[in-house]
């Protein structure tokens, strides 16, 4: 919590999910906070407690998540990403950091969330991508599952895409978008929404893909979505192929937005 003589730090930051437990702190460690929060104490000579955009399950990638945390230690932008990535490990790293107004709020003044689900769809599981991306091994139809996430676009009760242990307030979410580029044997959805419920993200891909493998037809989506019945619906999709791509601010906050490519070690 600010104080009179604190102030509140952004940061942008990156990170291999399979190495950690998830993002959110643990008694035994072993999570991104855990890490982040150490390192960032170590530069600040304080305990920090870091607040994050979208709290990633085990085994979820971040290219572009966002924090916030208040701190009295004045130190220069560097500091707070080369001095704190020196001190991290390998599979999480700090890309930027600013100073913001200390009623910025890196999870309530989110306007949006992007994530991404890559997907190798070829006959034999991946060896080098098997961590950082999902597989499934029969023939996809890109077209059918575009036209089934089409029926899932707008604001809607998510009950039947909520995991059963999800403990949001209300599973009403507003999808505003769902692409889905294939690329040789690589299929990436790529899908922005207001805000999340737990595994709604890997659950509306395993409905697309049992729509894509010819299991029910397009409409079935919209049927499901309807149901509210997360029973009807299709096996929850692996964490390793899902990337929270991006975070969306009002344009006063000044928060840069992520524009490299997305690189992995997989064939396209």
């Amino acid at each position: 919590m600010a104080t009179s003589s604190s102030i509140r730090i952004a940061l942008g930051i990156e990170y291999d999910g399979s190495r950690f437990l998830g993002w959110q702190t643990q008694p035994g460690g072993g999570t991104v906070q855990d890490a982040l929060e150490q390192a960032l104490a170590a530069i600040a000579g304080e305990a920090i407690a870091t607040t994050c955009a979208g709290r990633t399950d085990r085994g979820v990638h971040a290219r572009a998540q966002v924090v916030h945390f208040d701190t009295a230690a004045r130190r220069p932008d560097s500091a707070w990403v080369r001095g704190v990535n020196a001190l991290l490990p390998e599979a999480v790293a700090v890309l930027w950091s600013r100073p913001v107004a200390v009623d910025f709020h890196a999870r309530y003044g989110a306007r949006s969330r992007t994530y991404r689900y890559v997907l190798l769809n070829r006959r034999v599981r991946p060896a080098l991508a098997a961590r950082y991306a999902g597989w499934h091994h029969a023939p996809l139809d890109a077209e059918a599952m575009q036209a089934a996430a089409a029926r899932l676009i707008g604001e809607h009760d998510f009950s039947a895409f909520r995991a059963a242990e999800c403990q949001a307030k209300s599973p009403v979410r507003t999808l505003h978008s769902i692409s889905i580029e294939q690329r040789g044997e690589r299929i990436d959805f790529v899908l922005r929404a207001n805000a999340w419920l737990q595994h709604m993200v890997r659950n509306i891909v395993g409905a697309l893909v049992h729509v894509g493998k010819g299991a029910e037809p397009p409409q079935w989506a919209g049927a499901l979505l309807a149901s509210r019945d997360r029973t009807r619906g299709a096996a929850t999709f692996a964490a390793e192929g899902l990337y929270l791509e991006a975070v969306e601010y009002d344009a006063r906050w000044e928060i840069p937005r992520l524009r490299e490519e997305l690189a992995l070690p997989i064939e396209s």
